[in-house]
């Protein structure tokens, strides 16, 4: 059974030690990971979690980084990944259509600060955690998208596996935190039709329920180790034709998490391609956004369903707007946190250019999707000119990923307005040594 084989595969893993490379890419997704939780605890629903669960606060020993409190693992996990997605700065594993460190990284800092855990540890857990959700949302891909959040459904794995390699060595413990985790997977894409909370809170359920999942697991609580290729089970409930060899396909020699793209924009992954198609052009060629009268934008089609909102009213609705966002790095060359400030969103010269921005979901590279994530990019100018740009990658996919000193650059951007700039750069210290560190709650992320 696939269950089998994936939890056999993290108790060998958790033995072995992880590879020097694969250790360093777990790293870069702890050091992404508070890049995108920091800012996050200033906005919605961090303050309506944190009243929400009052009760259950300044207990335990798992931290709330940025909202300065603790509370028990389940409780902690909850909120921290529902926070770390709410500003769409995660990091996204393409093939899976998948935010992975969001209800991975949550689920196993709970539960290593919980046990004491050493900084190695953590990163195993969240190394096991990546392997394994990954790939069985390859499996499962691209039919799974069309009405699942993927960070909602296949997030529970991740949780479950950081969580259960933490808590026991046994392969039947993370056997049974893998089976359970599925039955209560869910996430529907109709979160991403409006500005509620909802779609952040995908990501912290799965790192909830990964987290019970495991608890329960130790304790005995068995799951069905056939639920992800059975009848009537994860992949023929909420996939057409999965491929199941995809989830064992490398296991071990070949690690997704080196492969992940970490977040260069503010917003949704599916408006990047177009955004740096852009910014190359305006890069070359120099024009402002005055100069433009038109732009034309093919693309593949999960792109224009997900993030075509034509007039966006809100800072959510901007974050899935290529228009917007193609309208903005126009005007201001990059799309960071500030790109979703009210003033920015509804200024007049964004706003002017961005009924003419016009989306088309090109045939063949829909057919790609998503293991090519492409646009072109043609700007007409008002002197007539007209440029193209085919962009085939996103700035920070695996084919052109960012640097370890753009990673540190993007967290003490984001970290340091919450945490201070000096606070900022104590914490990237530790997180790029933190396999050094003995017992992680010696970083005390609960005064932060």
């Amino acid at each position: 059974m696939v269950i089998d084989e994936l939890a056999q595969f993290a108790a060998r893993q958790v033995a072995d030690g992880l590879p020097p490379t694969v250790s360093h890419a777990a790293k870069r997704a702890l050091v992404d990971w508070f890049s995108a939780l920091f800012p996050g605890t200033r906005i919605a629903p961090a303050a309506n979690l944190m009243a929400a669960h009052r009760h259950e606060l300044g207990v335990g020993n798992a931290s709330l980084p940025g909202l300065k409190t603790t509370s028990f693992p389940a409780t902690a996990a909850w909120i921290n990944g529902s926070v770390s997605h709410a500003v769409e700065f995660d990091d996204i594993f393409r093939d899976a259509i998948y935010h992975p460190g969001c209800p991975t990284v949550a689920a196993a800092l709970a539960v290593a600060e919980h046990l004491c855990a050493s900084g190695s540890r953590l990163l195993e857990a969240i190394t096991v955690g990546y392997e394994i959700s990954t790939r069985i949302g390859v499996a499962v891909q691209p039919s799974h998208y069309k009405f699942f959040h993927t960070t909602g459904t296949v997030g529970c794995f991740g949780g479950a596996a950081a969580a259960a390699v933490l808590l026991s060595p046994k392969a039947e413990v993370t056997a049974h935190a893998l089976a359970s985790s599925a039955t209560f997977a869910s996430g529907l894409q109709q979160a991403f039709r409006s500005d509620a909370m909802t779609k952040a809170l995908h990501a912290g359920h799965a790192a909830w329920v990964g987290v019970t999942s495991a608890f329960g697991a130790e304790s005995g609580v068995t799951g069905v180790l056939d639920i992800l290729e059975g009848s009537a089970g994860f992949g023929a409930a909420l996939a057409d034709g999965p491929d199941w060899s995809k989830a064992t396909e490398g296991l071990g020699s070949r690690f997704n998490i080196e492969s992940v793209t970490v977040k260069n924009h503010g917003c949704c992954g599916h408006t990047f391609a177009s955004i740096d198609g852009l910014l190359a052009l305006r890069a070359q060629h120099g024009f402002g956004v005055n100069d433009i009268e038109s732009i034309e934008i093919s693309t593949y089609g999960a792109a224009v369903e997900v993030a075509g909102i034509r007039e966006p009213k809100s800072p959510f609705e901007c974050k899935f707007s290529i228009p917007y966002a193609v309208a903005h790095a126009a005007h201001h060359g990059s799309v960071r946190m500030a790109a979703f400030d009210i003033d920015r969103i509804f200024d007049v010269t964004v706003r002017n250019l961005m009924p003419r921005i016009h989306l088309r979901a090109d045939p063949e590279l829909t057919r790609r999707f998503p293991g090519m994530r492409a646009a072109n990019v043609q700007v007409v100018l008002k002197s007539g000119q007209v440029l193209n740009h085919f962009q085939p990658h996103r700035i920070g996919d695996p084919e052109a990923p960012l640097t370890d000193e753009q990673v540190s650059e993007k967290f003490l951007e984001l970290a340091s307005p919450v945490i201070s700039t000096d606070g900022a750069k104590k914490l990237l210290d530790q997180l790029w040594n933190i396999d050094q560190v003995r017992d992680v709650r010696s970083l005390r992320l609960q005064l932060l």
